[in-house]
């Protein structure tokens, strides 16, 4: 595991020059694209599993599974009952 600060002394730049970077190249500041791709994993594993929200937020690197589910219904709009219900691959099977 590495830090922001680490990939930027690796690219010869400051942290902020680094996340301007990041951000023009991506729309997005680094803990926001993190988000979004944690928040995507966890619309995967719902969709395509079995495991509970709590496992899920551990799986895709939460600890603390209150703050993750607001980002998850900051993302989606949804609830992560509410989401498994509606895309879930089994939900689908049955319509």
């Amino acid at each position: 595991s590495f830090s922001f600060d680490e990939l930027a002394r690796s690219h010869g730049m400051g942290r902020r020059t680094m996340e301007r970077h990041f951000k023009e190249a991506t729309g997005l500041t680094p803990l926001a694209y993190l988000q979004r791709l944690r928040v995507e994993k966890a619309k995967q594993l719902l969709e395509t599993g079995t495991a509970s929200f709590d496992e899920i937020s551990y799986q895709v690197g939460y600890q603390d599974n209150s703050f993750f589910r607001k980002l998850f219904v900051k993302y989606t709009s949804l609830l992560p009952g509410e989401y498994r219900a509606r895309f879930s691959c089994r939900g689908r099977q049955q319509v």
